[in-house]
């Protein structure tokens, strides 16, 4: 079994070990078109470039470029926790990595950190957790929905994680958290319908001058959340993350130049007119190669507010 986060030393090997049977590994087959495939003798993947026999990827590295039968090839990716919120199966709305990579970084998570999390939806998050508090930390994840519990159990087992996150099914709005974390967390995230009611439990959890975060879609949550906030907590900000994409591509562009001495003939391209060029002159076209960057025409818009807190620490 591959492990998407190392825990020792040994481990940190593991991604440049051969494929073997039982492995996860992401197949990418296109710039917007990847999947997780767990290999298995006899199988094969069939897609829009051909039949691949899970047996041909076996003794393969990972990153290998694998062919079909007819020709079309695809990549045998090492799941990581980036390609992992790619390809997971949506239970819920999923944070992505720009919201992520936010919320590891304010919520100040290094390895070693307790954090817990409400809830825990595809598990999207949780993995990008998991790998921030590896490999002598751990993450307390609780969602009161059981299927959904049991199937991202399922997912952090297949990819290695059980030593690293704990998953309960637990009510955090109607129940808090835990006594047994009381004043032992270092960060608490909640995606919850309505955090305000677990933001009690949350804060006799932190440790002083640890840090909250609340993901919730509508800013009438936020508004409602900060009100409670304001009771245990500072240094209170919200944010959206918003992320513009950009197309790199080559153009080509033709311009004419003069036989007779080399040299461009006439201004840049513009509209179609008729040649001025004298009888005794000809001239040719050159290509000049330039590289264009533009906007994409698609980009995700929003996916919610990331509204983070600081636990007040009370003076003697």
């Amino acid at each position: 079994m591959t492990m998407m986060v190392p825990v020792d030393d040994a481990q940190k090997l593991s991604l440049k070990r051969p494929i073997a049977d039982g492995d996860t590994v992401i197949v990418y087959e296109r710039h917007d078109s990847m999947r997780a495939v767990t290999v298995s003798p006899g199988s094969d993947l069939q897609n829009r470039f051909g039949v691949f026999q899970h047996s041909d990827w076996v003794g393969k590295p990972f990153g290998s470029k694998v062919f079909s039968s007819k020709g079309g090839f695809v990549f045998l990716l090492a799941p990581t926790p980036q390609l992992w919120t790619l390809v997971l199966s949506h239970r819920t709305q999923i944070l992505y990595l720009p919201d992520i990579s936010f919320v590891v970084s304010c919520l100040e998570i290094v390895p070693g950190c307790v954090v817990l999390e409400s809830g825990t939806g595809s598990g999207s998050l949780s993995t990008s957790l998991a790998r921030a508090v590896a490999p002598s930390g751990h993450l307390f994840t609780f969602d009161f929905h059981e299927q959904r519990a049991s199937s991202a159990r399922a997912d952090f087992e297949r990819n290695g994680l059980t030593s690293l996150i704990t998953v309960t099914v637990r009510d955090i709005q109607g129940e808090g958290f835990p006594k047994e974390h009381e004043g032992s967390v270092d960060a608490v995230f909640l995606d919850l319908p309505q955090p305000w009611l677990a933001i009690p439990s949350a804060s006799r959890c932190l440790k002083p001058d640890a840090v909250l975060c609340s993901f919730s879609p509508c800013i009438e949550q936020v508004q409602r959340t900060c009100e409670t906030l304001r009771s245990s907590f500072t240094d209170i900000r919200t944010f959206e993350v918003l992320v513009r994409s950009y197309e790199i591509k080559e153009h080509c562009f033709a311009k004419s130049v003069s036989e007779e001495d080399g040299s461009p003939v006439g201004p840049p391209p513009q509209k179609r007119k008729q040649s001025t060029l004298p009888a005794n002159k000809s001239e040719k076209t050159e290509s000049n190669f330039s590289v264009m960057a533009k906007p994409c025409n698609t980009a995700r818009g929003h996916t919610g507010y990331l509204t983070f807190a600081r636990l007040t620490v009370l003076s003697n």
